[in-house]
């Protein structure tokens, strides 16, 4: 077995093709669109304005058998005041001697640049995929949320990793709209507050309506594990990879009188489209995508941040409202509500309000580097 720095372009497509050798015969496994995984590994991707990474590659002989990076996120370093590197787009086939050397050099690599301790999965920051699954094999995957083999679990803890955070997904039926709970308590708190509210993303301002996002975000994540600010080019970057994915309604953003509160973003689950069309969109995947996106039943409530002067008022409980009864005019069926910290019993709690179960979860890992 050789470990192999990603170098040429052939390498990369090596590199980003090789999960379909993993996940051969899966029928819950969605690939990553081509488009896609070649921005998010791209120098054009803003996030490398403040970060590093390299790629390696496992080979035995010839053939390529597992993959990995190592990442430095400046911004983190800095926000975060952590000696902290990342370990990322991990995949690997059964066998424990892979994930030992093949995370081995990202650790060398990282060592040699001051890291005291790694977390991972990250592809390539929490701002993205997060996290391998660790319950719930029995289903495909939301948009943007990752599926791996069971096996990881048992190899990277082989490889001394051991459990960071643990994430959850919650389900919820939506097809009849917005549970009796929910509505009643949203009766009650405009009465009390008849100074918010909260209204769908005007498509025609959508740069500005993203500024108010950035804003909310940066204030509202502020205190969370992992948080790093968006920086303008990665709002940039954000705003144009989101607004051909977006329906008005389903985005929510939440006013106290004129001031932007909160926001709240819900997108269709296009992983329902992927897992039929496939990795490429050329020269016929555009077309299918466009025909089928009609027919998605599900949706991913992917966030939700509100200002902390404004929080524990009832304005997260009007973004869920307003945006599940558009949802049910849409004809949408299912909610995923992704992902959480376990530890955020507070919109665990607002998720079970909805009718949300917990039905996936998800472990982060760390190792200190000695």
């Amino acid at each position: 077995m050789k470990i192999k720095k990603v170098e040429s372009r052939r390498e990369l497509k090596r590199f980003m093709k090789f999960p379909e050798k993993v996940y051969q015969g899966n029928k819950n496994w969605v690939p990553k669109l081509d488009v896609d995984i070649k921005h998010l590994l791209s120098e054009k991707n803003p996030f490398f304005s403040h970060a590093w990474m390299e790629l390696y590659m496992a080979y035995e002989g010839k053939k390529p058998i597992g993959r990995a990076a190592a990442i430095i996120d400046y911004n983190y370093l800095k926000h975060q005041d952590d000696k902290t590197g990342f370990f990322g787009f991990f995949e690997s086939f059964e066998d424990k001697k892979i994930p030992e050397k093949l995370l081995h050099r990202c650790e060398r690599e990282l060592k040699k640049k001051g890291m005291k301790r790694v977390v991972g999965p990250m592809n390539p920051s929490s701002n993205d995929e997060c996290g391998v699954l660790l319950d719930g094999f029995d289903s495909p995957p939301k948009f943007m949320m990752p599926y791996t083999p069971r096996y990881y679990l048992d190899i990277l803890e082989e490889a001394g990793y051991r459990k960071q955070h643990d994430l959850v997904a919650l389900i919820m039926d939506v097809s009849k709209g917005p549970a009796q709970r929910l509505q009643r308590a949203v009766k009650r708190l405009k009465k009390k507050e008849p100074g918010m509210y909260s209204r769908p993303v005007k498509m025609g301002e959508f740069e500005k309506e993203i500024g108010y996002v950035k804003e909310i975000y940066n204030e509202a994540w502020s205190e969370n594990w992992g948080f790093v600010p968006w920086t303008e080019a990665e709002l940039t970057d954000i705003a144009r990879q989101m607004k051909p994915l977006v329906m008005a309604d389903l985005v929510q953003i939440g006013f106290f009188e004129e001031e932007p509160a909160g926001f709240l973003l819900a997108l269709p689950d296009y992983n329902e489209v992927i897992k039929k069309i496939g990795r490429k969109l050329l020269p016929l995947g555009w077309l299918k995508f466009i025909l089928l996106k009609r027919k998605i039943k599900g949706l991913r409530l992917m966030a939700m941040g509100i200002k902390n002067k404004f929080q524990n008022r009832g304005l997260g409980a009007l973004m869920y409202n307003n945006s599940l009864e558009s949802a049910v005019k849409r004809g949408f069926r299912e909610c995923e509500f992704s992902w959480i910290l376990e530890d955020n019993l507070n919109t665990i709690k607002i998720g079970k309000m909805m009718g949300g179960e917990i039905y996936k979860k998800y472990r982060i890992y760390g190792k200190g580097l000695t």
